[in-house]
């Protein structure tokens, strides 16, 4: 079965954007862990709660196929967190599809990710995405070969769709 990594904030995650990609995912058969700094049970934005299966600590990129990294304001304190950021580059080494929404974008470009790809975000992250060298392009989701961008909650079940159609090879 193939496996997805969803890493979510320690609290104030956008729960649109870990419900809805996780159930977008799910329902094309693939496997979701949830990750986090902390365990135990976080509030969304909206008031959602969930509980990660793991925290960041106990991720092994090799176990899964693709990492998402989940938006929502709590997402900024992952923005120069070594750990976070070496999950990226990881993921990235080993072939891994790699996802981001909302603001989580800026985590995949602070960590050197994405220079000279195409991307989206929500448009708060433009300039940092921009200023790594990325191609903003605004859309609602963007793909450019095995990373996949989300612009916000309204593009979180598309965002789950495209990450389930990169992992079936299409």
């Amino acid at each position: 079965m193939t496996k997805a990594l969803m890493i979510i904030a320690p609290r104030n995650f956008r729960d649109e954007e870990l419900f809805q990609t996780k159930e977008a995912l799910e329902s094309s058969d693939v496997e979701v862990t949830t990750a986090s700094k902390h365990a135990g049970e976080i509030t969304g934005m909206l008031g959602k709660t969930a509980t990660p299966d793991i925290t960041l600590e106990q991720v092994n990129v090799d176990e899964y196929d693709a990492v998402i990294f989940v938006g929502g304001v709590g997402a900024s304190e992952y923005f120069n967190d070594q750990k976070a950021l070496s999950i990226a580059k990881d993921a990235v080494s080993k072939g891994k599809v790699l996802a981001a929404i909302c603001i989580a974008p800026s985590i995949l470009a602070n960590a050197g990710l994405l220079d000279g790809k195409s991307v989206t975000s929500y448009p708060s992250e433009q300039e940092n995405l921009e200023s790594k060298g990325a191609r903003y392009t605004g859309e609602a989701v963007t793909r450019d070969g095995k990373i996949i961008t989300g612009k916000g909650p309204e593009a979180a079940t598309q965002f789950g769709q495209e990450i389930a159609k990169a992992l079936q090879g299409g």
